[in-house]
């Protein structure tokens, strides 16, 4: 088994090992720090160090040859790696330093620890599991007329099992083509027109996090804080609030993060695919181009953080438009109606206002399904709507009987208890 091959994706920021594996990784490089290969060179043990635990946290955004020379060798962020090498220099150094120890001192480890060429996210190599050898059994003499009657058994029992298949499919598929179809299996039944996975388009969002100097510099002042990965990524830095910060003490992630709401909605239309036998694949917006979309089916969840959803939406009786600070969903016909959510404060929201979709000529040629709310809350309503039977049955109430076969708009609206969203309510349709 190994952990850490892949290139970095928005997924990697819930890659992990189980605790087991987590506790062999981190005992192995303890011993490989404490080792003569690694002795007398402090910043080969930084260096190991830092890819190794932050690869055991899943955060690979960390594990970028800039952002490295920034957080480690505190280069500056606008620093040339052209023309200043020193991480890529470090790594050549541990991969000679690690192949050294592994030689010389440990050549049977329970995990072995590997920077592969041209990358720094390090990979793990278990041990394999030591094979028994078979045990031996005893030869069975049988006689011809016993195997003969165990022969002729055995293909009765075949028979029968087939008789029994045989009828069991046949009363289950007449009963099947007797129920009806549900809301929710025709909303989806397009999507089995074609053998290509559907794509679930989850946006990422911008999350800025401090610097490895910025911790550094607190420890100085608390020798005892911050001086371990997990409690960089698992405690807030308690600074004075009225302490100056400099611009590049923060580092930007684009990549490992998405929003608890458009994640909620990824899992609900993951489990409903997952019992339709439809293949999926999950994508994010920096990850994903309009050839993609030319090339399977895809539903887009969220919508000012999705360009995609802005973009395959502007054209539709129902649009995002910009205004103010969080948006709204307006009208195109005119006079047009507009929602707008409702808020008590920033935080506290009280109406959000979401669009379900589904486009059987988009400008991609392939079916298109849109989850999308002008706030977090709304993409969860939408979630459900498109997932719940119930809600989705009863939205489609008003729909022309032929609506299974067109195109279709529906604007939502759920109100918000306790940070958390009411049913979905339908409060303006399009179906042509």
């Amino acid at each position: 088994m190994e952990v850490g091959t892949h290139r970095a994706t928005p997924q990697d920021a819930l890659f992990h090992v189980d605790e087991h594996q987590k506790a062999l990784v981190l005992r192995e490089l303890q011993l490989i720090l404490a080792g003569r290969a690694f002795q007398g060179s402090k910043r080969c043990q930084e260096f190991l160090s830092y890819v190794v635990e932050y690869t055991l946290h899943g955060h690979l955004d960390y594990l970028k040859e800039r952002t490295i020379g920034v957080e480690l060798f505190q280069r500056p962020p606008e620093y040339t790696t052209g023309e200043d090498p020193v991480v890529r220099v470090r790594a050549s150094e541990v991969r000679r330093r690690l192949n050294q120890y592994y030689a010389e001192e440990n050549s049977t480890p329970e995990v072995r620890i590997e920077i592969p060429v041209g990358s720094y996210i390090p990979r793990f190599h278990w041990k394999p599991p030591e094979e028994q050898p078979p045990k031996e059994q005893a030869p069975k003499e049988e006689t011809r007329s016993v195997r003969t009657y165990y022969r002729f058994h055995l293909v009765l029992v075949a028979l029968a099992a087939s008789a029994l298949t045989a009828l069991l499919a046949l009363v289950l598929g007449g009963h099947k083509r007797m129920q009806p179809a549900s809301a929710v299996d025709e909303f989806w039944a397009p999507l089995f027109k074609t053998s290509q996975p559907v794509l679930i388009c989850l946006p990422t969002v911008v999350v800025y996090q401090p610097s490895l100097g910025l911790y550094q510099r607190y420890s100085q002042a608390h020798p005892s804080e911050f001086q371990t990965a997990d409690d960089r990524l698992t405690r807030v830095l308690p600074l004075d609030p009225n302490a100056t910060l400099n611009w590049k003490d923060m580092l930007p992630l684009t990549t490992s993060y998405v929003a608890k709401e458009d994640a909620y909605v990824a899992a609900q239309l993951t489990a409903l695919f997952d019992r339709m036998n439809k293949p999926r694949q999950m994508r994010n917006g920096t990850d994903l181009s309009f050839e993609d979309l030319r090339n399977s089916p895809a539903v887009l969840i969220g919508a000012f953080n999705n360009r995609w959803t802005l973009e395959m939406t502007a054209h539709l009786p129902f649009f995002f438009a910009n205004e103010g600070e969080f948006g709204k969903i307006q009208e195109r016909k005119v006079p047009g109606r507009t929602w707008r959510p409702q808020l008590q404060s920033r935080t506290h929201w009280t109406t959000d206002f979401a669009v379900v979709a589904r486009l059987f000529d988009s400008n991609t040629g392939q079916l298109l399904i849109v989850a999308a709310g002008v706030g977090g809350r709304g993409t969860s309503s939408a979630g459900e709507f498109l997932s719940r039977d119930d809600y989705l049955a009863e939205g489609l109430r008003g729909a022309p009987t032929n609506w299974n076969k067109k195109n279709m708009e529906i604007v939502l609206q759920t109100n918000i208890t306790d940070g958390l969203a009411g049913p979905p309510h339908v409060v303006a349709t399009e179906f042509w």
